[in-house]
Order: structure tokens, then C-alpha cells, then sequence
């Protein structure tokens, strides 16, 4: 859970992020950018991380993961991931 108080992310890091996120995979990218729409600015910095998390997946995985058809890997596997990845599921 993301606590009220924690630091927002700066504009570089979060144009940086959105540059990230621009993936090969179409589907990918549509939920991402509407996750990008919809996200409350500013973005804490651990939901940033959370993402980067995520974005170092490949794009199969990734999509996997937004379907549900994987569970999320346990080395991945932290209140910030699941979290952000059931916010993800739902777009």
C-alpha cells in the first residue's frame, strides 16, 4: 500500500517512465497509456518503482501478467507490484 505521505517522483523521472513504457506489443501499450491517463499526478515514487518493476519484463510476460494468465513471480512479488498490477488488470 502506498503511504500518503511518501515522495512524488520529479517530472524527469516520470518523463522518463512514460518513455519506458512505450512498449513493442500494442496491447501492452494501450493499457499503459491509459493507466498513464487515469494515474493521479504526482505519481509516488513507489509506484515508479513498482512500474519499473514491471516494464523490465518482456513484453509476453507482461501481457501474461495483465491477463492473469501467470501468476506474478515471486521475486516480483511485493505489496507495490501487486498493487499497481491489479490497478493494471482492471484498465
Amino acid at each position: 500500500m502506498l503511504h500518503a505521505n511518501a515522495p512524488a517522483a520529479d517530472a524527469a523521472d516520470l518523463s522518463r517512465l512514460r518513455w519506458r513504457a512505450r512498449r513493442g506489443m500494442l496491447e501492452n501499450d494501450l493499457i499503459l497509456q491509459r493507466y498513464f491517463a487515469q494515474c493521479e499526478a504526482p505519481m509516488r515514487v513507489e509506484t515508479v518503482a513498482a512500474l519499473n518493476v514491471l516494464l523490465a519484463l518482456d513484453d509476453n510476460t507482461l501481457f501474461d501478467l495483465f491477463l492473469r494468465n501467470t501468476p506474478l513471480p515471486e521475486e516480483l512479488n511485493s505489496p507495490q507490484v501487486r498493487d499497481l498490477l491489479d490497478t493494471l488488470q482492471r484498465l
